[in-house]
């Protein structure tokens, strides 16, 4: 990690207060502990910050990383990858915090708050980040009426939209889900991050700031996948969306999900998320349920009747959520197919999976330091389950697939256009095409 840049200045000063957030929150939560466990409680409560602070200090003064020890099914995978990071490194020093590649790290500190909470009982299953993502949807209730009001004007009529106007809803809810992942709480280290607008009202005026749109080419995907189904419909087979954040983004997911289930473009949904609490607002089996249980119960016409119907969904087996261990590992998704093949096999059974965030960009990427001109495809070294498309707000110095002088011209006019989520793209790889 270069010294002052993007990603040690990540380590050494985010990390940290992330950290600090995750003991406050923990801390203040001392007394719900000892209402429901007593004294065992309080030491569980102890104990878990004594590691966090032992972490913490680890981190600030460039330590070794240290092999987990919670025997969990993950444990011996990130052991093995931390072997993996020392063979690379040689054996003159050990892998520590500011010396190992910043992706890596980022994902261990993540990996040990759960394995601080996991060694101590009876507060194993507390989710530390519970509170953020709660309040990110709360804060974003007027967003989430209007996003959930357009859509069902949509579903009004919609058996009776040709293509084109059926295309400019779906360009529509594409760019809602991109830029619903603005609102990311680990960039802000935990502050306050929500919708308090229509995303729609302001879709028109960030068109400029799309570095790279591939919707066209999603849309054709999504069309030439069309086979003739027994309900009568031609529609696609699946769509799978790997989710990033809680919060009014899991909602812009969700609506764009319906939206490709009702208009008949897709028959079934795969939701992919987290299986441990991850990067402060990252999905889990617990928000995504949370969430359409607040939708159904919201005291809004339209966002409970997409509550309900999204609740029908999940229960008639069109849309489905899973976790599985490798999101919540250090691994660039080219490692996929030999480190978690039977994720990878699941992949392939989509038509088209969509990546939402900065990290699964990162990961797709390999989180190198590629040419701005570099194409997708030669970033993704290998990787193609199926067909994909990124949709990615930057929040991290690295970028591809730009026009030859796009990314001069950007750094001369905005130095940090890369990591400050004002900038985003949609972009598209089909493996059997290409």
């Amino acid at each position: 990690m270069r010294g002052r840049s993007f990603a040690y200045l990540t380590v050494r000063d985010r990390l940290p207060t992330i950290l600090t957030k995750v003991v406050d929150t923990i801390h203040r939560n001392k007394n719900k502990f000892f209402e429901e466990y007593g004294e065992v409680g309080i030491q569980a409560e102890k104990q878990a910050i004594s590691l966090l602070s032992k972490l913490r200090n680890e981190l600030q003064t460039d330590k070794p990383v240290l092999a987990l020890t919670d025997g969990l099914p993950d444990t011996d995978s990130w052991n093995q990858y931390l072997e993996r990071q020392q063979r690379l490194q040689g054996d003159q020093e050990p892998v520590s915090w500011f010396k190992s590649p910043w992706l890596y790290v980022e994902c261990y500190m993540y990996r040990r708050i759960h394995e601080a909470l996991l060694l101590n009982p009876p507060i194993s299953d507390f989710d530390v980040f519970n509170e953020g993502k709660t309040q990110s949807f709360t804060e974003s209730s007027q967003a989430v009426m209007s996003l959930c009001t357009y859509l069902e004007g949509i579903k009004n009529n919609i058996d009776e939209l040709s293509k084109n106007p059926l295309f400019e809803h779906f360009s529509k809810l594409m760019q809602v889900s991109l830029w619903g992942n603005k609102c990311d709480l680990s960039i802000s280290a935990g502050q306050e991050n929500s919708q308090k607008t229509s995303p729609l009202d302001s879709l028109y005026s960030l068109l400029p700031f799309i570095l790279v749109d591939d919707t066209k080419r999603v849309w054709s995907a999504l069309i030439s996948a069309q086979r003739p189904r027994e309900s009568g419909k031609n529609n696609a087979d699946r769509v799978d969306i790997v989710l990033d954040n809680a919060g009014f983004e899991l909602v812009t997911d969700l609506v764009l999900a319906d939206f490709l289930v009702s208009s008949g473009l897709a028959r079934q949904i795969h939701f992919h998320g987290k299986s441990i609490p991850w990067f402060v607002s990252d999905v889990t089996a617990k928000d995504f349920q949370w969430t359409i249980r607040q939708a159904m119960a919201t005291n809004h016409k339209w966002v409970s009747k997409c509550g309900v119907q999204w609740q029908r969904y999940l229960k008639e087996g069109m849309w489905c959520y899973h976790d599985h261990p490798f999101w919540t590992q250090p691994h660039e998704f080219c490692d996929m197919a030999a480190d978690a093949p039977d994720l990878y096999t699941t992949l392939q059974g989509a038509d088209l999976v969509l990546f939402k965030g900065d990290l699964n960009y990162r990961k797709l990427t390999g989180d190198r330091d590629w040419e701005h001109t570099v194409s997708f495809e030669t970033a993704l070294r290998g990787f193609g389950p199926a067909t994909l498309c990124s949709l990615r707000t930057l929040k991290a110095n690295i970028q591809v697939g730009l026009q030859p002088g796009q990314g001069e011209k950007l750094t001369s006019q905005d130095p940090s256009w890369m990591t400050s989520g004002k900038y985003a793209v949609i972009q598209f790889h089909n493996p059997k095409s290409e």
